[in-house]
């Protein structure tokens, strides 16, 4: 019973790392569309601020 729970807490440990990876993934890769639509629409926002 107790090497059963020991495996039971080991991949709970590699599970909650893995969703920590993912977790920071995701916040990477939401930044990167950010930043991206942002360049993407300054050209038009540059345009209309000097007209």
């Amino acid at each position: 019973m107790a090497e059963k729970m020991k495996a039971l807490e080991r991949e709970n440990r590699e599970l909650r790392q893995a969703n920590e990876i993912l977790r920071k993934a995701s916040a990477y890769f939401a930044m990167i569309e950010g930043s991206a639509a942002l360049l993407r629409a300054m050209p038009e926002m540059l345009d209309r601020r000097s007209k």
